[in-house]
């Protein structure tokens, strides 16, 4: 398996992704949507999630396809951004028909980021704005780190960012993974610059540190963050065509990639969730073996894509941690 052109979730086929910040606020917003709806799904492993229309996603559900899947800072306030997500794909004419009516079908979730130093004090909530400003700008390509959700975002001592990476498997299949990094563990082992991910780096991705020579003896070494101001989020996207039930076992399997690339992980008071996305132009010819590649291809994607984040994330004033790059880039 190999990275995709891009390196990014927008290499399977369809999909684009767009991205809006309010860089006095330090928070943002991430929009995945494609050129017709996909099928979606969904698993939380995190103990403290803040969703909107997942239950729609469950298998025995009605509607089998959505319109985009939202990323967003701002903690439950964020929940907002799915609504002017809605307010751009409703003048689109997208939106699942009832009557003569079009109801776009937006799942979101959200991280906390709402301590990182930025001014928080608005009247009206920029959420709605940011979701519609992130939709009218998505495309094929888009920015990594300090951007969209990932503006605001932590990842234990470090700043955290938004990643993305792309594989593609020798059937032809596609799979990527887009993901806004805010965790309570520590993306890093010890106070050292090498990523946990490292086993499944991709060329120099992320740095190309290697792996580290040891693990550090201590979990509390690891949790240098205040519980409760944490979350990662994320979507692991596939051309392959799938159930909602076979998407609902590829996130599933990316949380493996959650737990390779964040010590520790799923903790009660994260919030991880993974989205799963299918575009479905790829008939599976091997069902049972191509959805294992699938839920390998995803996990990997996904300890890639949070590392890159992380990795790429920049300097802003007011940070209140620093970069992988400023606390690490000059030991070489």
């Amino acid at each position: 398996m190999t990275p995709g052109e891009r390196n990014l979730i927008t290499d399977v086929g369809g999909l684009r992704v767009g991205n809006a910040a309010d860089a006095a606020a330090k928070t943002g917003v991430t929009v995945l949507t494609a050129d017709r709806p996909f099928t979606a799904a969904v698993h939380v492993m995190g103990g403290a999630p803040g969703t909107r229309e997942t239950d729609a996603l469950a298998a025995d559900k009605l509607v089998q396809g959505v319109d985009a899947l939202v990323l967003s800072g701002g903690s439950a306030f964020g929940l907002d951004a799915a609504s002017g997500v809605m307010q751009g794909l409703r003048a689109m004419g997208r939106g699942y028909q009832v009557g003569s009516q079009r109801v776009p079908i937006v799942p979101a979730a959200i991280l906390f980021d709402l301590l990182n130093g930025g001014d928080k004090g608005w009247a009206d909530s920029p959420y709605p704005a940011l979701g519609h400003r992130a939709l009218m700008t998505a495309g094929p390509v888009f920015d990594l780190g300090s951007a969209g959700a990932g503006t605001g975002a932590s990842a234990g001592p470090l700043k955290g960012g938004l990643g993305s990476a792309s594989l593609r498997l020798p059937c032809g299949l596609t799979v990527g993974a887009l993901v806004a990094v805010n965790a309570l563990g520590a993306v890093t082992v010890g106070d050292g610059p090498e990523f946990w991910a490292a086993p499944w780096e991709a060329g120099a991705e992320f740095g190309g540190r290697g792996m580290a020579q040891a693990a550090p003896p201590l979990l509390e070494a690891q949790l240098p963050r205040a519980l409760g101001e944490s979350t990662t989020i994320a979507i692991v996207a596939t051309n392959a065509q799938l159930t909602k039930a076979q998407a609902h076992r590829m996130a599933v399997a990316a949380h493996d990639g959650m737990a390779r690339a964040i010590l520790p992980s799923h903790t009660p008071l994260d919030g991880d969730l993974v989205f799963a996305a299918a575009t479905g132009t790829q008939p599976l010819t091997e069902p049972l073996a191509q959805e294992m590649q699938l839920g390998h291809a995803a996990a990997t994607c996904l300890a890639r894509a949070i590392a890159r984040g992380v990795y790429e994330a920049s300097e802003a004033p007011g940070d209140v941690v620093p970069t992988w790059k400023a606390r690490f880039a000059a030991e070489g």
